[in-house]
């Protein structure tokens, strides 16, 4: 298991940390979890790990009081090569904005489906839910994402004094 699966598991936590060692440590803790469990790990076994190593990433996260810290969507090193260059890098920055102004668990079935490629069944079983409920989780995220989209992210002004005395501010 640890040989056919460590390399998923290790990108799985390394793209959500964005910190290489951090993630190795914490798909080591993963495979250690795994093994206790051992007896309960059904087949395929990949979505059973990802459950794990979410909630090792979050037993992480609990401890160091810190938000997540998650690598951005993969930019396209091509973009420019295809006809509409300028649009495709306009569009994955935009994509970008309005994925960063998702709440962390819409990103997060976005991300398995999107960057783990699984299906709802694994999704599902990542989450801790049934199949359904992760079908309306998805097509929920989806919809705000592309709500956000079509949303330019707020623009933060600051305030101008209505008045300045004595010449200085």
């Amino acid at each position: 298991m640890y040989a056919a699966h460590h390399q998923l598991v290790l990108r799985y936590c390394y793209r959500r940390l964005g910190d290489l060692e951090y993630a190795r440590e914490l798909t080591q803790e993963t495979f250690v979890v795994a093994w206790r469990r051992r007896r309960d790990a059904p087949e395929p076994a990949a979505p059973w790990l990802y459950g794990i190593a979410r909630r090792v990433l979050a037993d992480h996260w609990r401890t160091r009081r810190a938000r997540p810290v998650t690598v951005p969507v993969a930019e396209s090193t091509d973009a420019g090569a295809e006809d509409g260059g300028f649009d495709a890098v306009s569009l994955a920055q935009d994509l970008r904005q309005a994925f960063i102004r998702l709440s962390e668990p819409d990103r997060e079935i976005l991300r398995l489906v999107t960057w783990e490629e699984l299906d709802l069944a694994a999704v599902a079983q990542v989450l801790g839910c049934s199949r359904t409920a992760a079908g309306v989780r998805l097509f929920r995220a989806r919809r705000r994402l592309h709500q956000l989209m079509d949303t330019p992210p707020p623009v933060r002004v600051r305030p101008v004094p209505t008045s300045v005395r004595g010449g200085a501010l």
